[in-house]
């Protein structure tokens, strides 16, 4: 298409009328994210361990959000209300970021200061096109 807009440009060029002939700037627009996947692990009780994959993501924090919505469905699964944020690492290799995450589920509002309603997140992933468990 911009091809053909620099040919229709070049056109009216030749025939001497060069007014609203400008190339616009390219649009630049980021890709969507890709979600590859969760797995869920049970440790110990109430420790889950949750590993993502996916592709396109912007920063460690695309990751970490992706962890937090498959931590608050497993939350609900399990009839708990509530998550605590333990520890993320994340690491990123060939296009594809992965997400290794440990939380706490529980019924009542945990101590800390990373606590998350799990009904709360789950909305929020769902708004924001986040895939949960």
């Amino acid at each position: 298409m911009r091809s053909t807009a620099i040919i229709s440009c070049l056109a009216l060029l030749g025939a001497g009328a060069a007014s609203g002939c400008s190339e616009a700037s390219p649009e630049v627009s980021r890709a969507a994210p890709v979600y590859e996947g969760v797995e869920t692990r049970l440790m110990d009780g109430d420790l889950v361990n949750f590993r993502v994959a996916m592709r396109g993501a912007e920063s460690d924090d695309d990751v970490t959000r992706y962890t937090e919505c498959a931590a608050a469905q497993y939350a609900l699964i399990r009839d708990y209300g509530f998550a605590r944020h333990l520890r993320t690492n994340v690491t990123q290799q060939g296009g594809v970021w992965r997400g290794d995450a440990v939380y706490t589920i529980s019924a009542q509002l945990p101590r800390g200061s990373r606590t998350i309603d799990a009904e709360v997140v789950v909305s929020q992933c769902a708004e924001n096109g986040i895939p949960t468990v």
